[in-house]
Formats: structure tokens, sequence, C-alpha cells
């Protein structure tokens, strides 16, 4: 007989707390974590080569680097001149404390996020936490840059204990949210854990050793006028509030939530001492950044792009097994097909499977020296087909590149500037409609014989490829390629028996 969420027991704090350490130990994503910020930590609080040590820990994380030096590069700190090159350097300009919340904030985020598409409401509440740090970080950023990080990490770690329980404790968080929401949350956390979420996402905090000032950031801040004791901690514990309420009440992008947005900002200005106006800009900055950045909040899919989204998850599933059918099909024949049919037969699949806006084949002609497009789909091709035509000595784009690899190479965005250079002009003069395309390179004996190719225009969702997808393009290929070795093999044996 199972037991429903209501069914189950109270817990006291004690017995909260220890069957949330045992869970993290034994699903193995905490300690990730752990081990990063003993790391981070460290180099912040060590006397001797502070800043060496904290270059150290950032550079061993490709995707930190990038970002701190993004982060010492960009507007915030444009007053000390100069680009910043070079981890040592931004750690000098921007200081170890800054270095290492940013550094923290990044590896929180990172290591729950590993954990978390299998749980949709863990996802829910940590994308939460990531909306509140971007609304932190904009409204720092306007009065208090030197602090933009600190109050980041602030503002992602406010809501700890909701996104620790909905993790690591779903069914007590289900327990949670039957009993009540809002303001009535903590009275039924209290209920079924024995503490509060604030209590537990504190008692987390202190488990992993974090500093002082972070913790104290935080607690639950009330909006209204400034006490006589009022100090940084205090602001942080503030911003860090208002953000995470600005998240709650932004991330479903609901009727009314403009309106929250509003009473927040104005409850919350006196505190922090800006203009609500002035708040409501930096918060309106955020959403537009969420919007593009979260991943399954409602804010970033307005109802049309969820519409069209579910449409191309459809038509995905439907492609593939057009993909299955076509390899089974080209497997049937492949004894009997010459390679123009096997090649037609693969072009077709693919231009159905993948939904390509056009797709080609090129063949490699070694008299003429180039490559010319011989059969194609989509609308526009067979005029264009003319014009696709180029020199088979080798030039540092694209094509040559994934030619000389005999590898299936996928550009997920053919538009981005960086990129031209490694277009060739024949395929600017031509498909630069594409967006995304893909090159299916056919090889024998290390020598290219031509090429599928495929793409997609602005019209389709942005496309990502499964690993599915590319062994169902490979088991395509291998098959053209079969039929061509085969014809060769057959060339030979009719010239040895002339000779």
């Amino acid at each position: 007989m199972t037991t429903t969420a209501n069914a189950l027991p109270p817990m006291s704090s004690e017995t909260t707390l220890a069957l949330l350490w045992e869970r993290t130990r034994r699903q193995g994503d905490m300690p990730g974590f752990t081990k990063a910020i003993s790391a981070i930590l460290g180099a912040m609080r060590g006397e001797d080569e502070q800043e060496f040590n904290m270059t150290q820990t950032v550079l061993t994380d490709p995707v930190l680097t990038q970002k701190v030096l993004r982060l010492a590069n960009s507007g915030m700190y444009a007053a000390f001149g100069q680009r910043v090159n070079t981890v040592s350097k931004a750690v000098l300009v921007l200081g170890t404390e800054a270095i290492g919340h940013l550094a923290l904030g990044l590896k929180l985020i990172e290591e729950l996020s590993k954990s978390l598409p299998d749980s949709e409401v863990a996802h829910i509440e940590m994308e939460k936490a990531v909306l509140a740090g971007m609304v932190a970080q904009q409204v720092a950023a306007g009065c208090l840059p030197k602090v933009a990080e600190e109050a980041v990490v602030c503002s992602i770690l406010h809501t700890l204990g909701r996104m620790m329980v909905s993790f690591y404790m779903p069914e007590r968080w289900l327990q949670i949210t039957q009993r009540g929401a809002g303001r009535a949350e903590d009275e039924a956390a209290e209920e079924v854990l024995g503490m509060s979420l604030e209590r537990i996402g504190v008692a987390a905090a202190r488990h992993w050793g974090l500093p002082a000032n972070l913790i104290s950031g935080m607690r639950r801040s009330a909006p209204g006028q400034r006490g006589n004791t009022f100090g940084h901690g205090d602001w942080l514990a503030a911003v860090s509030t208002m953000s995470s309420q600005c998240a709650d009440a932004l991330w479903g992008d609901e009727p009314g939530s403009t309106e929250a947005v509003s009473a927040l900002a104005t409850g919350f200005a006196p505190l922090l001492n800006i203009a609500p106006d002035a708040l409501l800009v930096s918060i309106g900055k955020a959403k537009v950044a969420a919007a593009a950045d979260l991943q399954i909040a409602p804010l970033a899919k307005p109802a049309e792009r969820r519409a069209l989204e579910a449409a191309s998850t459809r038509l995905r599933a439907e492609g593939n097994r057009i993909l299955v059918s076509g390899v089974s099909d080209m497997r049937d024949v492949a004894a009997s097909a010459s390679p123009g049919q096997m090649s037609s037969m693969a072009l077709e699949t693919l231009y159905q499977g993948l939904s390509f806006t056009h797709a080609m084949a090129f063949m490699r002609n070694r008299r003429d020296k180039e490559y010319t497009c011989k059969m194609g789909f989509g609308e526009g091709v067979q005029a264009m087909m003319p014009e696709m035509r180029f020199n088979d000595a080798y030039e540092p784009n694209v094509f040559h590149a994934a030619l000389n690899s005999d590898r299936v190479i996928f550009i997920e965005n053919a538009r981005d500037p960086k990129f031209a250079a490694k277009l060739p002009a024949w395929w600017k003069q031509t498909l630069s409609g594409a967006r995304s395309f893909v090159i299916l390179p056919l090889c024998a004996n290390g020598q290219a014989v031509g090429f599928l190719y495929g793409d997609w225009d602005q019209s389709f969702p942005a496309i990502q490829l499964s690993a599915a997808e590319f062994s169902l393009m490979n088991d395509l290929r291998a098959l053209v390629m079969k039929a061509v070795e085969r014809r060769r093999a057959g060339e030979l044996e009719t010239l040895g028996r002339v000779s």
C-alpha cells in the first residue's frame, strides 16, 4: 500500500537535517560542490599568495575562466580602463572576494543543475534562484557595482532550503505544498520538517562552510524603512529577499505579476535606498535576460513559442521514425542498388526525416577537379544548382574541413559573425538564408568522393541534434559508401579480366 504525502509523520529538525545530509551523500551531487567551494574558500582565506591561489582555482574551470574575464571586461568595471586578458589581472582588478563570490554562485548552479533534469519541481526552484540572481545583479550594478556578485550569490542562496528539500526530499516537499503556499509555506515546513525552509538553507550553507557575510545575506527581510543600525548585511538581506520574491512573481509570467513586482519595488525601495522607478528598470532588464537564458520558465516561453516547440518535438519524433525506416529500406536494396540510387534514397530520407529546408548531394569530379551539386530537394534548389560548385583543392573552410576529417559536421549558428570566414563564397551566394546546417562527407579509402548537405532556415526553432540522429546519419552515409566501394571493386574486376 502506497503512503501518501499527507500520511507521512512529522519530523524533528535534527531528523530532517540528518536525512538531508544522508541523501546528499548518497546521491553524490553535493560532495562535488563541497570540494569545489573548499578550494574557492581556501583561495579567498589564504594569506600567502592569495591572488595566485585564486587564479589557479579559476583556471581549473574553463567556464568559470570565461565568465571571470567577461565580468572583468564588463561595463560594471569599465572604470579600471584597459582590457583584462588574463585571470591573474582579473583577480587583481576585481579582488579575491568578488571572484570568489562569482565562483561560488556558478558552482552552486552547476552542481544542482547536473541533478535536476529528472525533477521538474526542483528544476523550477533552481530557475527561480537563477532569476533572483539576475534581478540582484541588475539592481546592485546600478548603485553598488563592487558588491554586485556578493548580492547575486546571496540571492541565489536565499531559497537554498526550497531547492534542497524539493530535490532531495520530494515527498516532504509535496507535503509542504499541499499544506500551504506563500506566507504559510514556512508554517507548513515547521509542521512537516520541524524547521523553516530558511533555517534549512542556512544550515546547509554552514555545513559547507560558506562565509558569514553570505549566510547573513540569506536571511529574510521585511519591506519598510531603515533602522538606526542598518548595515551592509541588512542591505544584502533586503536585496536578496526582494530579488527572490520578484523571481517568484516573474517566473510564471502570470496575470498580476507586474503589479506584484511594482509593490515589491515600492516596499523595498527605502531599505535599498533606490527609487522605485529605478528598481523597476533594473528588474525589467533582468526579465529580458531571463527570457533568453531560462529553459522551462513560462516567462522564457510565450504561448506561441511553446506551441512551436511542441510541434517541433512531435516533428522530430516522427522524423526519427522516418530516418530508421529509410536506413532499413537502404539495407534491403544495398546488394543491388547503384551509388546514385543509394545517394538519392539517403538524401530523401534526410530531407524528410530531419525536416531540412534544403538537402543536396555533391559529387567530386576528379577530371574537372571540382565538387558539383548533382541532386537536391527544397524550394529554389533547382535554380541554384548551377552555382553550387567549387574547386576540390583544399581551402580553409568548413566544407573542406568536413571532407578531410570524414566526420559529420553540424553547424548550429551559421550566422555567427565569427564563423563567416569559414564559409565559402559559393555558400554565401546561394544558401546564406540557412541558420544551421549539416555536412555528411562520403569518403572511400581516405579519399572524398562527395558529401550530403542539409540545412534549416529561421522558421525552425533552434536545432540540437541527438546522439541517435547522428548515429542514423552515419548509418546512411556508410550504406552509400558501400555501394560506391562495390562499384569500384566491380570495375577493378572488369579491368582485370580485360587485361
